[in-house]
């Protein structure tokens, strides 16, 4: 029975790659749930698939069998147009290359997503500024992305993500490229936002530091999940 806040749920998925005429098997069978609310860690060694698996969530590959479920409703009977809307308006995407248009400014970017939405400019251009306003960088909207810092530069990406007000959250090594301290300044900004914007959140790290974060740890081990609820400290 799935449980009625269920956001996410994933059912016997599994994915294959054909390379040349080699079949790779990245993981078969996976199941699971998550509740709405949840920060959820994905953590497991290189090649391990965490990528893979959040390409799946996002809708951005498909699975080679399985289900991936978004609010009761299955991923693979969305058509394209459906698949589109799913990823500008209900999933935001935060990735190690932060992906940005370096040419533009950080208020561009930001703006971006919007526009494709149909937000209308003045909106959007509203909206930026408000959303790089909590992710710190109110001084810099005009800045062009190539000319900020690694750590500015994802904060730019989380506004990014954030812009069209998604559900879900999904961050693939959001500190993987940053050194230790902007990681941790990024890791609290994460958190942060993810309580106050209500989100979602799924995030694939090696960061044992911002695993710690979450509230559940997903270990991706030999193409099998293994669950952990991480106690709440009081």
């Amino acid at each position: 029975m799935i449980e009625p806040d269920t956001i996410l749920r994933l059912e016997s998925l599994a994915k294959t790659y054909r390379t040349g005429g080699e079949e790779v098997r990245v993981f078969e069978g996976l199941s699971c749930e998550i509740r709405r609310g949840e920060l959820v860690a994905l953590v497991g060694e290189s090649g391990a698939g965490k990528s893979t698996l959040l390409h799946l969530i996002g809708a951005l590959d498909t699975p080679t069998n399985g289900e991936v479920y978004f609010d009761g409703q299955k991923l693979s009977g969305f058509s394209e147009p459906d698949r589109a809307a799913y990823r500008n308006q209900k999933v935001g995407y935060v990735w190690q290359l932060h992906y940005l248009l370096p040419e533009f400014s950080a208020l561009e970017n930001v703006m971006m997503p919007q526009l494709v939405g149909g937000r209308e400019f003045s909106q959007a251009r509203g909206r930026a500024r408000e959303i790089l306003g909590e992710v710190g960088l109110a001084k810099l909207t005009e800045r062009r992305v190539g000319e900020l810092s690694g750590g500015e530069q994802q904060r730019v990406a989380l506004a990014r993500a954030l812009a069209n007000g998604p559900a879900l959250l999904l961050a693939d090594e959001p500190t993987g490229s940053l050194d230790h301290r902007t990681a941790l300044s990024m890791m609290e900004l994460l958190d942060k936002l993810h309580r106050e914007h209500g989100l979602t959140s799924v995030l694939a790290t090696h960061n044992l530091e911002l695993a710690r974060r979450a509230r559940r740890t997903l270990r991706l081990v030999d193409g099998n999940l293994v669950d952990t609820v991480v106690p709440e400290v009081h």
